[in-house]
């Protein structure tokens, strides 16, 4: 990529105003100000005109990965992270910089309007160069997008699995949805850091809002009872609806030795009876 001519750099410095009210102006008619402050999108146009300059007067365009595109990078880096945590999709942070284009090439017409060899070539270089500024933008877009995804399930994988304090000693995990190996190990480390903290003895894991027990859900239910018991607490198994023990029984899952009750009620005076307390009506 051959560089900007001078007259292109000194063209965008000097219009940059009219250059930023054109660009603002695509912007919100290609419907990519969703969302955005307009003083917020006004400051991050003015910004990245100025930082571009800077990039053409100090680097090789056809080397983005240079030092004199560092800042350029680290800005769009911003940019598609922020766009990405108001719910914009890659194509509208995409427009941000394809938008770009419409204004720039309108200047460069105007400054080359008899030069049409150097109008060319200069129409090229600005296009090739948005077009890597633009697919940079989208990569690190998907990057922050793929983390702000991730870690939305972390905390909804917390959310989903409470440790739930119901009497002095007494403990209760209700489980809501699919088990598998990745929930499996966040409500052991949750649950036994619980029973650390609380010097709980009596742990209650209630399946009600398990859909379906398989023999990998009972695996993973085995293994969390097992850890509870390494750490000195007793456990019990709460929910097992008719159609859960007769799958159970169907697969031939071997639970011995792990106490089970229909309904949490009836885990939580279980549990009471084994600290040597009962619950009467007053009066």
């Amino acid at each position: 990529m051959a560089a900007l001519q001078p007259v292109t750099l000194t063209a965008i410095r000097t219009h940059q105003a009219s250059l930023v009210a054109e660009w603002l102006a695509g912007l919100d008619a290609s419907g990519a100000t969703r969302n955005l402050k307009a003083d917020d999108l006004k400051r991050q146009t003015e910004e990245f005109l100025d930082l571009l300059h800077a990039g053409l007067q100090n680097g090789d365009a056809s080397n983005l990965n240079a030092g004199a595109w560092d800042e350029v990078r680290l800005f769009l880096e911003k940019l598609s992270h922020s766009r990405a945590l108001l719910g914009q999709d890659s194509q509208q942070t995409a427009t941000f910089i394809f938008s770009l284009k419409g204004p720039l090439f309108a200047l460069l017409q105007r400054e080359y309007s008899e030069q049409p060899a150097q109008l060319a070539n200069q129409l090229l270089q600005v296009s090739e160069l948005l077009d890597a500024l633009g697919l940079h933008t989208i990569r690190t877009f998907q990057k922050s997008r793929e983390a702000v995804i991730k870690r939305q399930q972390e905390e909804l994988l917390e959310l989903s699995t409470p440790v739930v304090k119901l009497w002095d000693g007494v403990l209760a995990l209700p489980m809501i949805g699919t088990l598998d190996s990745q929930r499996t190990q966040v409500v052991m480390e949750s649950l036994l850091q619980r029973i650390v903290d609380t010097g709980s003895e009596i742990a209650i894991i209630d399946i009600t809002g398990v859909p379906t027990v398989d023999t990998l859900v009972a695996q993973h239910l085995l293994k969390t009872v097992t850890a509870i018991r390494l750490m000195g607490a007793d456990c019990i198994i709460s929910g097992v609806r008719p159609q859960i023990a007769q799958t159970i029984v169907h697969l031939g899952l071997d639970l011995q030795g792990v106490v089970t009750k229909a309904n949490l009620a009836d885990a939580l005076k279980l549990a009471l009876h084994r600290l040597g307390l009962s619950v009467a009506k007053a009066g």
